[in-house]
């Protein structure tokens, strides 16, 4: 979506405060190095999902964030508004294999506020038309019980945050909150980040923190790559790829 329309800016540090208000008055809202479009991506994005979270909420029915994702691809609303080829898609690969996503912190999103707009407006009935963070944990811990019974699960995390911390909790909270003790730890941990180690942060603490979360275990393989995701984690995909083939 809106791939022609999307702003680079390589000298991102250097903007004045006057330089980033351009943006603003141009409806391009910056992430570190790149400008999202407002109006191409966003707001038309927001048109197609707020049919479905309507059509949802009269019907009674309740889905999870990445769901409504799924059924918006499925529907083919967005397929005239295509930029590059679908296949180039990773959310459309994981809605073809119809693959578990977990979407922890949905609710601090663009797409968050502007459901939270529509529920303020009145537009959706049900505040809880899309399902909760804790409906994740709930959905994520299912999932871990059942997988990790047939082979151990590792733990391969870009970046930092609580895409991270939410998911590798389950492990403890299945452990510790429901005490069961049969339930692996996770089998190794990875993470590439570009955060400052800090033993105050999640996004760059060490991995060795976490074994006093009963996450990871004395004996665990851990790694942390300090570098730029975008360039390393399509190398190891790459190569993981190569060597199952």
């Amino acid at each position: 979506m809106a791939h022609d329309y999307y702003l680079r800016i390589p000298h991102y540090r250097d903007l004045t405060p006057k330089e980033e208000h351009k943006l603003l008055k141009r409806h391009l809202n910056r992430v570190t190095d790149t400008c999202i479009p407002e109006e191409e991506a966003i707001r038309r994005i927001e048109g197609a999902i707020l049919e479905e979270w309507v059509e949802a909420d009269k019907k009674g029915e309740r889905y999870l964030p990445h769901e409504f994702f799924y059924r918006l691809l499925k529907s083919g609303r967005l397929a005239s508004h295509y930029q590059i080829d679908p296949k180039d898609s990773w959310l459309v690969a994981a809605c073809e294999k119809n693959l578990p996503v977990f979407v922890p912190g949905w609710e601090d999103s663009t797409l968050g506020n502007i459901y939270a707009s529509h529920c303020i407006r009145g537009t959706i009935k049900n505040v809880h038309t899309v399902r909760s963070g804790i409906e994740y944990m709930m959905y994520l811990s299912e999932w871990y019980k059942t997988e990790s019974k047939e082979h151990p699960i590792g733990f391969f995390q870009i970046g930092g945050g609580i895409a991270g911390d939410f998911t590798i909790c389950v492990v403890p909270m299945l452990r510790q909150d429901l005490e069961m003790k049969d339930i692996r730890l996770w089998s190794y941990f990875c993470q590439i980040s570009d955060s400052t180690t800090s033993y105050g942060s999640y996004s760059g603490a060490v991995p060795n923190e976490k074994i006093t979360w009963e996450k990871l275990a004395i004996d665990t393989p851990r790694f942390i790559i300090e570098s730029d995701a975008t360039i390393v984690a399509p190398l190891i995909f790459a190569y993981v790829m190569e060597e199952a083939l």
